[in-house]
Formats: structure tokens, sequence, C-alpha cells
């Protein structure tokens, strides 16, 4: 009796519980289905998605729609105005977007140069042009506002990374940051995209800013830029607006084979435009452009119209014992505030830039021995005027543009009268007026009249009064301000050889073969 009643109470217990199952999986079926799939998704794991990597060395991977770029304070052209003049060109007798416009306005240009009235006609019409014409003429701004207001106009299409549609070559790292730092300042409003591109800098940055955004400008040296197209970094093949900055200087310095190789990688002639500048029109430089450009049209600024009507020129006839005498007793006059002394040689830039350091005076050293990190912030520094004097070799001080330097200084005069023209268009620039000192010594006064016959002109010489001959205090520099050409050597230690009996005997080298 008692196990058939423990069987009864298990049984109806088990029916009780069966039935309470079924009503709650009825329950959760009409629960799921009124809730559909959003609570399946709710209670199924999700898989994580793996991100994948974009493949590097891509140009072209990434379509970028183009900016928009609004300015912080509306701009209204009419509050830009300026009287037209009799035989000047100004910058509003041309059809100039806006955002151009603007820049002009700030940057406070009102007539066009020589060179710039001359060539915006053609190139703003899409003609190939070869240009004559010195540092110093405004070129730069005159193929720079061509570029941009064809950019502009074409700025509906989509862009591609590491595709850009204009390159600058120049022979100079530090005019390709001249060059780069104008463009900036022309195109701020316009959201004209400038990539600088060369060597003695990291090249990893370089190469991710190329490929971070979509690039209008390219802005380079022949042998950095072939590195990117090599590891495919860069693709040449959609630009239609090519400028040769410097072409005689690219001549010289045998970067023409680099130049030929980039030159063939863009679009075709008949679908490009081509913009070649050039100091002289040499035979070599006419040859190239027949090459590169189509039908082009020829605008020139002779030299004289750069040297001699903006700069005041002063020859001292001295020895070369008295001249660093001359050139410190020029130098402490108050009146100079930002000058550039040119030599012909590194190891003269050096020795002088130590000595002036000697003497207090506020300067640096500008030349190949100088690494590219250390020329920029010099360059910076001399802007900002923490540096007063600057102590360059030519191919360093080629293309650097810095506003207010009041005094150019030939401590060497040139060897060729063009790089004489070049040196002394570091002042004087863009119709403000600047000076400029030569020291001519027993060997420098046989460059005088080359230097006479190129610019058409006599040079003003005269022997310096007995006050700029006076002799300099001695000075002291300290050890950490010693310049070592080339490398410094390491952590201190003597470079003497180790006394005799002391010397470490050097393990001889293998045969060849063994």
């Amino acid at each position: 009796m008692i196990r058939r009643f423990f069987k009864f109470i298990r049984n109806r217990l088990g029916k009780a519980s069966g039935v309470n199952q079924e009503r709650s999986e009825t329950t959760n079926v009409v629960t799921a289905s009124d809730s559909g799939q959003n609570s399946t998704a709710r209670s199924a794991p999700q898989k994580k998605k793996r991100r994948r990597r974009p493949k590097k060395n891509q140009p072209g991977e990434q379509l970028v729609a183009p900016e928009t770029v609004i300015p912080l304070e509306p701009w209204n052209p009419e509050n830009f105005q300026v009287i037209p003049a009799e035989g000047k060109t100004r910058f509003h007798d041309f059809s100039l977007p806006d955002e151009i416009m603007h820049a002009i306005a700030d940057l406070g240009f009102s007539y066009c140069t020589p060179i710039q009235a001359e060539s915006l006609v053609p190139t703003l019409n899409g003609q190939d042009v070869i240009g004559q014409a010195q540092t110093g003429t405004g070129k730069t701004a005159a193929f720079l506002i061509a570029i941009f207001a064809r950019i502009l106009a074409n700025r509906g299409e989509k862009r591609k990374t590491g595709s850009p549609t204009a390159l600058v070559l120049a022979p100079t790292r530090e005019l390709v940051i001249q060059i780069a730092e104008d463009g900036e300042a022309l195109g701020r409003y316009a959201g004209i995209t400038i990539a600088p591109v060369y060597g003695g800098i990291d090249y990893q940055k370089q190469q991710n800013r190329l490929l971070g955004k979509a690039v209008d400008l390219v802005v380079a040296t022949p042998g950095r830029l072939l590195d990117f197209q090599r590891n495919r970094i860069l693709d040449l093949s959609e630009v239609n607006t090519l400028v040769i900055d410097e072409a005689d200087r690219m001549l010289d310095m045998g970067f023409i084979p680099d130049v030929r190789k980039i030159v063939q990688t863009t679009l075709p002639k008949e679908r490009r435009q081509t913009l070649m500048f050039s100091a002289t029109i040499t035979p070599d430089v006419s040859h190239l452009a027949a090459q590169w450009t189509r039908k082009p049209v020829t605008v020139s600024v002779a030299p004289e119209q750069v040297a001699v009507d903006t700069v005041k020129q002063v020859v001292y006839l001295t020895t070369a014992a008295d001249k660093y005498k001359l050139l410190y007793n020029t130098l402490i006059d108050g009146d100079l505030q930002r000058v550039m002394v040119f030599t012909n040689r590194k190891d003269e830039t050096r020795k002088l830039t130590e000595r002036l350091k000697r003497n207090d005076i506020s300067c640096a050293m500008l030349s190949g021995d100088v690494p590219q990190s250390k020329r920029i912030k010099t360059l910076e520094d001399f802007k900002n005027g923490r540096i007063r004097v600057l102590v360059a070799t030519d191919v360093a001080g080629r293309g650097i543009h810095i506003d207010g330097v009041s005094h150019v200084v030939n401590y060497t005069l040139p060897y060729d009268p063009e790089d004489y023209v070049h040196r002394i268009g570091r002042t004087g620039r863009a119709g403000s007026s600047g000076i400029s000192v030569s020291f001519a010594c027993e060997e420098g006064s046989f460059y005088i009249p080359e230097i006479e016959a190129y610019l058409g002109a006599k040079l003003p010489c005269t022997t310096p009064d007995p006050e700029l001959l006076k002799e300099p205090p001695k000075g002291t520099i300290r050890p950490e301000e010693k310049i070592y050409p080339g490398k410094p050597p390491g952590r201190g230690r003597s470079r003497r050889p180790a006394p005799s009996g002391h010397r470490k005997t050097s393990r001889p080298r293998p045969v060849a073969g063994k």
C-alpha cells in the first residue's frame, strides 16, 4: 500500500511538471515568433570581423572625394581693389578663381612682376611655356597660379591617393621646400594638397603623406621621386601639368637622365601642359624643350632687370688677408638685420662660420655637409630672426626665398656670372630694395669683367674706408660650437695616434680567394 501511494504521487507530479514545461515552451515559441530575427541575432554569438589591412605601396587604391574648403571668415572680392596703372598688369586682369585671389590679397600682391604678366596669359590658356627668368622674379608664383587654376577647374573629379595631377621638379631640396611653402600660401583657400618629396629626410613620413590622402601637387627632387616610383608609391600617369624649374641647373648637376625617366611616366606631351624655366636658354635647354613641350610660348626677363633695378651694388677692392676684417666690421653695423654671406667652397663656409661665432656674430652654416633636418631648422631660425647671418654655398643657397634679407655679401666672387645674379637675387625681391656687397681680392678681381659683361653694366668698385679694416677681436669658441666637416668625432676621444709601443695591431686581412 505504501509503495502504491508513493508511485501514485510520483506519477501525478510528473504529469504536472510536463504540462508546465509544455506551457513554457509554447510561451517561448510565441515570444520568439513575435520578436522575429532580432532575438535570434541577439542570442547568437557574433563573429569578429577581421580588419583587412590595405596593401602597401599601391597608389590609387582609394578614391577620395574632393574637399570643400570653407574660409574661416567670408571674403568679399570687392574689398581687394587695385587701381589700374600704365605699364603694369594686375591679377584682376586675369579670370582667376576667388580662392586664388583671396590668397593673393592676403600675400599683399598688387601688380604682376614681368615674368608673371608675360607667362600667365599662355599658361592659363593651357599652352606650354619656356620662361627665361632668374630666382627672385616671381616665376614660382606664376606657375603655381596656373597649376591651381587648372586643378580647381577639374575639382569635380575624384582623386586617387598616390596619383597627383601636377608635378614640379626642382634641382635642390631647399628649392623644393620653398616652392611647397609658397604653394601652401597660395592654395590655402582652395584646398590644394601639396606633398614635397626630397632626400635627406625620413622616407616613411613622406610615404605616409603621399598615401594618407589624395595629393594634387607633388614638388620633388628627381632622385627621391624615382625611389617612390620604383616602390610603386607614386603613380604619375595622371600628371597633366609638368613644371621643370631651373632646367639649366638640372643640366649642370647631371639630373637630366633622371628627369627624362620621370617625364616618360607622365601623360604624353599632347595631353600634358609643360612649363620650363631657366636662368639661361642654352642650346641644351632648347633641345630638351623641343623633346618635352608642344608649340611652346617663350617669355623672357633680362638679367639686368633683376640685378640693377632693385639691388644697390658695391664692390670693395681688397686683399685676401683683409677680407675677414672687412666682413666683421660690415656685420657689426646694427642696420644689417638679416644677411646672407656666400662662399665658393664648403670648407670655406665652415671655417668662416666658426670664425664669426668666435667673434659673437649670430650665424649659422648652410652647405651640403649639413644634414637636411638641421638645414630646415637653420632656415626657420633665419626666417624668424633667431639667426642674423647665414653663411652658404651656391648650391645650398639656391632657391632660398626669404623675405626681409637686407644685405647679400659675396665673401668670394663666384666663378660663374649667373651665380652672381642668383646670389644678389636673395635680396631686393619682388620690387623691394636690397644691398649687395662684394669683396674682390687678388683672385676675385679677375671675375669682375665677366660679371659686368653678363649684366651689361659696370659694377661700382671702390676701396674700403679705414674703419672697415680694423682688426677684429680674437674671441673664443666653445667646443660644442665647433663645426666639424662631415660627422663629428665620436664620444670626445682624441684623434691622436696612440703612443709608440701601445698601438693596437690590427688582424691581417685574409688573402683573396681564401
